[in-house]
C-alpha cells in the first residue's frame, strides 16, 4: 500500500499546478476582456463567422467526458479496473474527437484565410485582427492542454492494465481526472466567449 503522506504530497502538488494554469488562463481572459471592451462590434463580427454548432458540439464532447472520467475513477476505487479501463477509454475517445473538431474549424479557417497576419485576414478592422489572434492563441493553449490530458489518459490506461494503479493506489488517476476536469472547466469559459457573443 502507498504512503498516505506521498498521496497528500502528491494531491497537493496537482492542485498547486492547476491554481497555475487558472493564473494563466485568467490573465488571458483579462486581456480578452479588455480588447473586447474596447471594439465591442468588431468582436461581434469576428465571432459571427465561427462554427457554432461545432463549438456547441465540442462543449458536449467535453461534457460528456468529464463524466465518464469521474466514472473511470469511482470503478477504480470500487476494485473493478474493467469498467474503469471502459470508461477511461470513451475520456480518450472524446479527447480526440474534440481536437479532430478543432483540427477541422482551424483547417476550414485557414482554407479561408483567416488565420494569424493572413493578408484576407490584415484588410479587416483591427478589433477583428484581434479577435482571431486571441482565438487561435486561447483556444491552441487549451488544444495543446487537451492533447497533454490525452496522453496522461493513456499513460494510467496502461498503468491500470498493469496493476500499477488499483483501488489501493488511485490518486495518480485522480490528479489525471482533476487535470481533465479543469481542461474541460476552461473550455466551458472560452465556448461562449467566443461562439457566443452578441
Amino acid at each position: 500500500m502507498k504512503n498516505p503522506q506521498n498521496d497528500t504530497g502528491s494531491k497537493m502538488g496537482m492542485w498547486l499546478f492547476l491554481l497555475s494554469e487558472i493564473l494563466l488562463f485568467g490573465g488571458l481572459f483579462i486581456l480578452y476582456s479588455v480588447y473586447r471592451f474596447n471594439n465591442p462590434q468588431a468582436f461581434h463580427l469576428a465571432a459571427e463567422a465561427l462554427d457554432r454548432p461545432l463549438g456547441t458540439l465540442n462543449t458536449l464532447i467535453l461534457l460528456t467526458s468529464s463524466l465518464t472520467m469521474a466514472l473511470s475513477i469511482s470503478f477504480l476505487k470500487k476494485g473493478g479496473p474493467r469498467r474503469s479501463l471502459l470508461f477511461l477509454s470513451a475520456t480518450l475517445f472524446l479527447g480526440l474527437l474534440f481536437l479532430f473538431n478543432k483540427y477541422l474549424e482551424w483547417t476550414w479557417k485557414v482554407h479561408h484565410g483567416i488565420y494569424p497576419d493572413a493578408p484576407r485576414l490584415l484588410e479587416r478592422e483591427k478589433g477583428e485582427v484581434l479577435f482571431y489572434g486571441l482565438y487561435y492563441s486561447m483556444t491552441g493553449l487549451h488544444g495543446l492542454h487537451v492533447l497533454a490530458g490525452v496522453l496522461l489518459l493513456s499513460v494510467m490506461f496502461i498503468f491500470i492494465l498493469r496493476g500499477n494503479i488499483h483501488r489501493n493506489h488511485f490518486v495518480p488517476l485522480e490528479n489525471t481526472g482533476l487535470y481533465w476536469h479543469l481542461v474541460d472547466i476552461i473550455w466551458v469559459f472560452l465556448f461562449p466567449l467566443f461562439y457566443l457573443i452578441t
